[in-house]
């Protein structure tokens, strides 16, 4: 019996024996397999059914180890769709090394051991789960605009800022009081980024720009990651590129270009 059901034989001599706390679900599961039974589950009221969708009525996606053992729940276990999810793969570059290059086996499951990064990852779980949006009004000029992302009793995790202005003044010429934004910058609390709430605030940006007849956002990127951040939310680099000026006072007046920025427009 115990080499049908897999189980040691010490462990089928303690049930038999009565000694120590009752044997494990998927144990008995085993035992009744063995023997030739089926195990069923049902709920007062229902119609007897087998239990299914996993080994031995066990849920499918039950994380397991190549010993067939379950994980502690501390753990937090995860499966690896990317080398970004295994903490092992440190020999990766920016986690960008293709399948067929991989050289070693990469586990299918995987968890973090050190204690910081797992509260880390659990708390931003809980954040992108919790967090929600809202335009901010209070205090601010009507040509203001400001966007928050907020956690529930923890306070804001996430910014937007941007300005109206109108292209009237601008050009000195009558264009039916055209207007247009300018987008000061988007923040993310350093904890929560890649997560999609910057992403998010800008797609609440373009929401109210439709509902107020606003028809472009202008932005300048200082930083390739800023760059890159804007093109992924929609921005579109622009044909014409402008040119800061700067002035340095170091003993001798000078007036100097300054290299010019990416600046994107929506």
């Amino acid at each position: 019996m115990a080499e049908r059901a897999g189980v040691p034989k010490s462990t089928l001599a303690r049930i038999e024996a009565g000694q120590g706390g009752g044997p494990a679900f998927r144990t008995v599961a085993r035992l009744v397999a063995a023997a030739g039974g089926e195990l069923a589950l049902r709920l007062p009221g229902d119609e007897p059914s087998t239990a299914g969708g996993g080994l031995l009525g066990l849920p499918a996606d039950e994380p397991r180890d190549e010993a067939d053992r379950r994980y502690p729940a501390h753990l937090d276990v995860r499966r690896v769709r990317t080398l970004r999810d295994w903490p092992g793969a440190w020999w990766a570059h920016s986690y960008t090394l293709p399948e067929k290059l991989w050289p070693v086996r990469v586990p299918e499951l995987t968890y973090d051991l050190d204690r910081k990064r797992r509260d880390l990852r659990r708390w931003r779980s809980e954040a992108r789960a919790r967090v929600v949006f809202r335009r901010a009004s209070d205090g601010l000029p009507s040509t203001s605009w400001r966007f928050l992302a907020e956690v529930p009793g923890g306070g804001p995790v996430g910014e937007l800022r941007a300005h109206e202005r109108s292209v009237d003044l601008l050009l000195g010429e009558d264009l039916d009081d055209r207007r247009e934004l300018v987008l000061e910058g988007v923040v993310v609390a350093p904890g929560l980024r890649l997560l999609g709430i910057g992403r998010r605030l800008v797609e609440l940006l373009a929401e109210e720009m439709t509902r107020a007849g606003i028809r472009a956002a202008h932005a300048v990127a200082e930083l390739f990651v800023d760059r890159e951040f804007l093109l992924a939310c929609g921005f579109e680099l622009q044909a014409t590129r402008p040119s800061a000026l700067m002035l340095e006072v170091c003993g001798v007046h000078s007036v100097s270009a300054a290299p010019e920025l990416p600046s994107s427009a929506r």
